[in-house]
């Protein structure tokens, strides 16, 4: 296969992923040359000489018919056979307790995990800028929203695509099975801004993420409390307090 030419697969549903893209490439570098030769075939063989006259013909119906007949049983092959790979990706979504919401605008992507309560708009949210980190083996729900125009959430390690549209919750999952750091892009174009909108997706080991939540998402700020003072102290500073005197009264 032509694996050395792809970015990375890190997914669990990538290797089906990269196998039909494959399979759709061979097909079609084999219809090109097979295009590209007879065109070649025809040049020579029909080309201008002396003393021969062009002439009208009507067709072949029999090839018309298999030239039709052929590419559309490619597809409709090819149609079945992803089949069970849009299925696992689209049509089923995984259990998992972990869940981040994604709104895509000009020209961000701004992350939310929920609070210790579990729920998407409470006063306990934590909100990033251009980052996710997610431990490595989880399955990851995504709810995409947009907050103004198309986007796409595209991470090419994790053979993962999904538009952004703006008044629609889409539900998308990947699971990577190697930690790293990973581009995210947005593969729509959305404004001027386009180009610089990208962020990036840390995947951690267990532990490095249990330590990273404790540090961003649990960790809550410890209240200002003054520091009792020494009596002592307390009585010399009051004895230095130079008093203040008042002006004599006429």
């Amino acid at each position: 296969m032509l694996d050395w030419w792809l970015p990375e697969n890190v997914s669990t549903y990538g290797q089906e992923i990269d196998w039909l893209f494959h399979l759709i490439y061979y097909i079609t570098g084999v219809t090109f040359v097979l295009v590209f030769v007879t065109m070649l075939v025809f040049l020579v063989m029909y080309r201008d000489r002396p003393g021969r006259r062009a002439r009208y013909t009507h067709g072949n119906t029999t090839l018309e018919i298999v030239w039709t007949v052929v590419p559309a049983l490619i597809l409709v092959i090819l149609t079945i056979l992803s089949v069970p790979a849009w299925s696992k990706i689209k049509m089923t979504m995984p259990e998992t307790d972990f869940v981040v919401q994604v709104t895509a605008k000009q020209f961000n992507w701004q992350v939310t995990y929920p609070g210790p309560d579990g729920q998407f708009g409470t006063a306990d949210d934590k909100t990033l800028l251009d980052e996710m980190h997610v431990p490595v083996n989880k399955v990851v729900r995504v709810i995409l929203k947009s907050q103004d125009v198309i986007h796409s959430f595209f991470v090419p390690q994790f053979r993962m695509k999904q538009d952004a549209v703006p008044g629609r919750e889409i539900r998308q999952w990947f699971e990577v099975v190697k930690p790293g750091r990973y581009e995210w892009p947005c593969a729509e174009l959305c404004g001027f801004g386009h180009s610089g909108m990208r962020g990036w997706i840390y995947v951690h080991t267990p532990d490095e993420y249990a330590k990273w939540a404790a540090q961003n998402l649990t960790a809550e700020a410890a209240p200002a409390v003054a520091e009792p003072k020494p009596e002592g102290a307390m009585a010399e500073t009051t004895k230095a307090q130079p008093k203040k005197e008042g002006k004599a009264k006429k």
